[in-house]
């Protein structure tokens, strides 16, 4: 059964850090924290794809540079914001999985929907091939992007985003920064 009652700071968090496969730097830890926030708050029963990229945005300052300026990623933000306040409900109940990539679950990881799993565990393999040993936050818009039947990739399309300039603006921003694969 679904609690519905928003966690406290009094509460110890329950899988706040995300799946255990996933090593991620400090502040890519932040928005995993975030993102599952987020869902409780919002009284979602799993952080999905769309929580990610809510909180990657709003955190990540190397992320939202990836966007064309100012007006796509306020239409970007301004959908999530509606999402958060209701506009979502169509996916409260409704475990997002987009089939796409094969998310390995492990014990604990229930609170997280499979496509958003698998997207961490995709940011992690990125790092790792490139030998970091920690996934950041391009690397995991980059996971996102890569899953076209997920959430995140639905809110950035509705939002006008071109997901496929997005995802050639991250990889050559990576490459740029020395962390392309």
């Amino acid at each position: 059964m679904h609690n519905r009652t928003p966690w406290t700071p009094e509460q110890a968090p329950q899988n706040h850090a995300g799946p255990a496969a996933a090593p991620l730097t400090a502040e890519l830890a932040v928005v995993v924290t975030g993102a599952r926030r987020r869902a409780v708050r919002d009284g979602d029963r799993h952080t999905d794809t769309a929580h990610l990229l809510h909180s990657l945005i709003e955190s990540d300052p190397e992320v939202r540079e990836a966007f064309e300026g100012g007006p796509q990623l306020a239409r970007v933000l301004g959908y999530l914001v509606q999402r958060s306040i209701g506009y979502g409900l169509r996916w409260q109940g409704a475990q997002e999985d987009s089939g796409a990539f094969r998310a390995v679950r492990e014990p604990g990881t229930d609170a997280w929907s499979p496509s958003a799993t698998a997207a961490l565990e995709r940011a992690a393999r990125s790092a790792g091939r490139r030998g970091d040993p920690c996934a950041e936050g391009l690397d995991l818009l980059a996971a996102l992007i890569a899953d076209p039947g997920c959430r995140a990739v639905e809110v950035l399309e509705r939002a006008g985003v071109d997901v496929t300039p997005l995802a050639g603006r991250v990889a050559g921003r990576l490459a740029v920064l020395g962390r392309s694969e």
